[in-house]
């Protein structure tokens, strides 16, 4: 499980640091028609790059050293690299042959598994849930990662791929308000309250899957 996650969790940080929290996508993406993205097909554990070109076509699909967490670089096949919001980066467990599908960040005009969607509230990710879950503390490198234990958003999804989350609060939070409960590595049930006051919603978001699915 453990394994599962830190797939998860990698692509996410790789855009996701303290920087892209203050370019998040605004509520308002929510009210375009989402692609919904299901765990087949060139978001399947059997994708590969050669797939993404035939899909979207070769000069959309760019495969290089992009940047991960803590500085280091991994291989990946950016989808539509100069579109903000239709920008996809997939990476994959043999770099080789650019196959076995390890993760991809998802875009915001993108809906993920069980209609999640980038800039949505904690409030309904929940709904979607079914159940509370889970969220790591903010303001450092790997904050605001949620963990689904149970409920709806647990994995494996569609039979094999996994969901991760990441939120943010927003940038300007009135001074007189104390996030000292929500900061640093703590645990947060998103439930708690002060996650609402502080306007917290997805920044990032991405599916992945295990070694073992991927080589199947």
């Amino acid at each position: 499980m453990l394994a599962r996650l830190f797939l998860c969790t990698f692509c996410l940080v790789s855009v996701a640091s303290p920087a892209f929290a203050k370019d998040k996508v605004k509520p308002a993406a929510l009210s375009a028609t989402a692609e919904a993205v299901a765990c087949a097909g060139v978001f399947g554990s059997d994708s590969s790059e050669a797939l993404l070109i035939e899909t979207y076509g070769k000069d959309n699909v760019v495969t290089g050293q992009v940047y991960g967490p803590e500085g280091i670089t991994y291989l990946a096949s950016t989808v539509y690299p100069d579109d903000a919001d239709r920008k996809m980066k997939f990476s994959w467990f043999n770099e080789d042959e650019l196959t076995q599908l390890s993760s991809v960040e998802l875009a915001p005009s993108q809906a993920g598994p069980g209609g999640v969607r980038i800039a949505m509230s904690v409030g309904e990710v929940q709904a979607i849930n079914g159940e509370p879950f889970t969220i790591g503390g903010f303001w450092w490198d790997y904050g605001g990662y949620a963990g689904f234990e149970t409920g709806q958003l647990a994995g494996p999804l569609q039979g094999e791929c996994y969901l991760s989350l990441r939120f943010s609060p927003a940038d300007d939070i009135p001074a007189a308000v104390d996030t000292t409960p929500i900061a640093g590595e703590v645990v947060i049930p998103s439930d708690e309250g002060l996650l609402e006051l502080v306007d917290t919603r997805v920044v990032g978001m991405s599916i992945g899957y295990a070694l073992e699915d991927a080589a199947e």
